[in-house]
């Protein structure tokens, strides 16, 4: 009967995600119930024949079940796992209210206890459908800082562990004096501050979240006002060329009428050098432009030849502060690469075209000298041993919607190439 809270759990585990399944709701529901009843009658069965403590019985229960929630969800096992022992920690907590309500330590449990801890369990659920359908699965979409899902387990597993070590091993030991009071209020106590710490991570993270986002919204305005500057200049050079074409014209026409043909070649070659090489138009999509046209002109200044193919329209599927991210990060890791290598042998090619209309293929080839650092697959930073962090970011956006990132080196030759897919 105590494995029975498993329904309003998964119920409860799946309120933050139901944008992420794998299997339509319907299905889902008939299989998790369906293993979730499999699971009490096994465990009963265990426990009778083998007189196993049902406590134990919690934790390969608790695998099989989170196993089975992570395998039916499309995000990173970082966050469903974070979400199953969140509702694991809150339960758990509920479970040791529920032992001192009814005063029994004992494993079984019997059917009052059980039932009772049911019905708290799935009160709760009613009363956090709201905050798990909105506030947490708000959280869950946002990517902009990814890192914050390694350590909140930590937060559920520690409160697993207190309740735990609180069970009294006594029966009796709850009727001596107040101790029963107490222990009820302690768990309350437990359930609230665990509560709290939920609530404090989600005004953490989306804090933190906010301001990322922020500094990437900075970063891709910072890339449109030097293509603005870029391309004002080039305008003002392109007016002033056309003012002085009729000057040019006179000169030539003085040249031809004397004959002077190696005149008109020699005032040809001045007159080509000071045309404007600024590009006006890399690509119909302002994103893409604007960070091409900025490193386009960062490229000229450091002598490193930069060709575009972008076959790209202006609206694409692609969130714009991670398309800005991504060509950032590695059009300054190839000219990085390319101020590490011989002048005449430097190269960087960038092409990027969309696919079947949801995914966008970027592809980056630059020339390089010397030695490619790589560890287990993980290209290493040239300034520590470690991947570098524009990798890490690349790899990420690629990642979180189901695309991906390839390196390929050799003969002097690296190629970066990405997917990203749209998040629908």
């Amino acid at each position: 009967m105590e494995l029975i809270i498993f329904l309003p759990g998964m119920l409860l585990a799946y309120f933050p995600v139901k944008q992420y399944l794998r299997l339509r709701p319907a299905k889902l529901a008939a299989v998790t119930v369906c293993l979730i009843l499999l699971l009490c009658l096994a465990g009963e069965a265990v426990r009778r024949f083998f007189h196993i403590n049902i406590l134990w019985l919690f934790f390969p229960a608790a695998a099989i079940m989170g196993s089975f929630y992570v395998h039916t969800l499309k995000i990173t096992r970082w966050k469903s796992v974070s979400v199953f022992l969140a509702v694991c920690g809150v339960f758990s907590c509920l479970g040791n209210t529920a032992i001192g309500i009814n005063g029994e330590t004992t494993l079984p449990f019997s059917l009052c206890t059980a039932a009772l801890w049911f019905l708290m369990c799935c009160a709760f659920v009613d009363v956090a459908w709201y905050p798990a359908s909105h506030a947490a699965r708000q959280l869950l979409e946002d990517d902009a800082l990814a890192p914050t899902w390694y350590v909140f387990w930590i937060l559920p597993v520690i409160f697993i562990s207190l309740n735990l070590f609180f069970i009294p091993e006594n029966p009796s030991i709850l009727e001596q004096g107040r101790l029963r009071l107490l222990y009820i209020l302690f768990s309350f106590v437990l359930l609230v501050l665990l509560l709290l710490s939920y609530l404090l991570f989600y005004y953490m993270t989306s804090s933190l979240n906010r301001n990322n986002r922020l500094r990437l919204e900075n970063q891709f305005l910072s890339l449109q006002q030097a293509r603005y500057d870029s391309l004002l200049t080039t305008t003002r050079q392109i007016r002033q060329a056309r003012h002085d074409m009729r000057h040019h014209f006179h000169v030539l026409q003085g040249f031809a009428a004397q004959g002077n043909m190696e005149g008109i070649l020699n005032y040809l070659a001045e007159v080509q050098g000071n045309i404007p090489t600024g590009d006006l138009g890399l690509c119909k999509n302002a994103v893409v432009d604007s960070v091409a046209g900025y490193f386009s002109l960062l490229y000229r200044e450091n002598g490193i030849p930069l060709s575009f193919r972008l076959d790209l329209p202006r609206d694409l599927p692609v969130p714009d502060t991670d398309l800005c991210s991504v060509l950032s990060n590695l059009l300054e890791n190839a000219m990085e690469a390319s101020l590490r290598t011989a002048p005449e042998k430097r190269k960087v090619q960038v092409s990027a075209r969309l696919h079947s209309g949801n995914m966008l293929l970027l592809s980056i080839e630059n020339n390089y000298d010397g030695e490619v650092q790589e560890k287990n697959g993980v290209f290493l930073s040239s300034k520590h041993p470690r991947e570098g962090i524009g990798l890490q970011a690349v790899r990420h956006i690629a990642e979180k919607s189901g695309g991906y990132i390839r390196f390929h080196y050799g003969n002097g030759v690296f190629i970066a190439n990405v997917m990203l897919r749209s998040e629908l």
